[in-house]
């Protein structure tokens, strides 16, 4: 995939206004009779438009926090606003709507299903999201804009193929594609390229900072990369539970 191609996922937005802030967030596990604090009063502020990158070491609870913010898991302490509103404490029914309606997600591993074809597994998002009525009301629609993602993406030519007949790499950019068919304001990426060799895990990386660059679209990731964190427009550290700045 060339840098000249386009992606088209979420309205822009300024790089002014904070939609998303983890305010004193604690989590902790236990481990026998052990309790280990993997985040101790994190803050974090994310403003629309921005790329941010949390670099740790693997175990740090990188993923963790991307989870807690991205509603995927609930916090032991403190609180995540999305544009004002505390989702630690929304009912499930309205975390489910929220990740449907306003978030995106990338994984390491693409959980693809297998016995679904690309342009079948990039349809979920909008089928599980939206109900199968209205998928089915809108059917011709939303195919449509998973098959504009897909040729985008470069795999026009792959829309009946199933992930075994696929690379990684083209398997993590149909999981791409799904992440944003809901015009996502916010994407979440935890560890994109960690189950890449580096010449293709650069051309994911590639992916989002044509995203970034070219629609502003929102991105939070989680690496253990120094060298492709380096490239966000931020980089926060997380090291023994605390976020700080790359640069403290």
């Amino acid at each position: 995939m060339s840098r000249s191609d386009t992606v088209s996922p979420a309205k822009p937005a300024r790089k002014t206004e904070v939609i998303l802030q983890a305010q004193g967030l604690a989590r902790r596990f236990q481990m026998g009779d052990a309790t280990i604090d993997v985040l101790r009063h994190v803050d974090l502020a994310l403003k629309s438009g921005e790329f941010v990158a949390i670099e740790g070491r693997s175990g740090s609870g990188k993923s963790t926090l991307l989870h807690i913010m991205g509603a995927l898991d609930t916090c032991d302490g403190g609180s995540v606003l999305f544009d004002g509103e505390n989702i630690s404490t929304m009912p499930g029914w309205q975390r489910n709507q929220l990740r449907n309606e306003s978030f995106g997600f990338i994984f390491q591993f693409y959980y693809l299903l297998p016995e679904l074809n690309v342009l079948e597994n990039t349809l979920l998002a909008p089928m599980v999201g939206h109900g199968v009525g209205d998928f089915m009301g809108n059917r011709g629609q939303l195919r449509q804009r998973a098959a504009d993602l897909l040729e985008q993406l470069g795999l026009s030519h792959r829309l009946k193929h199933r992930p075994s007949h696929l690379s990684g790499g083209e398997r993590q950019r149909v999981a791409i594609a799904r992440a944003l068919m809901n015009r996502p304001r916010i994407l979440f990426a935890d560890e994109p390229t960690g189950n890449l060799d580096n010449e293709t895990g650069r051309q994911i990386m590639d992916v989002l900072e044509k995203l970034h660059r070219d629609q502003n679209q929102t991105i939070v990731m989680v690496t253990h990369d120094r060298g492709l964190a380096r490239e966000a427009d931020r980089v926060l550290v997380l090291r023994n539970g605390v976020l700080a700045s790359a640069e403290s």
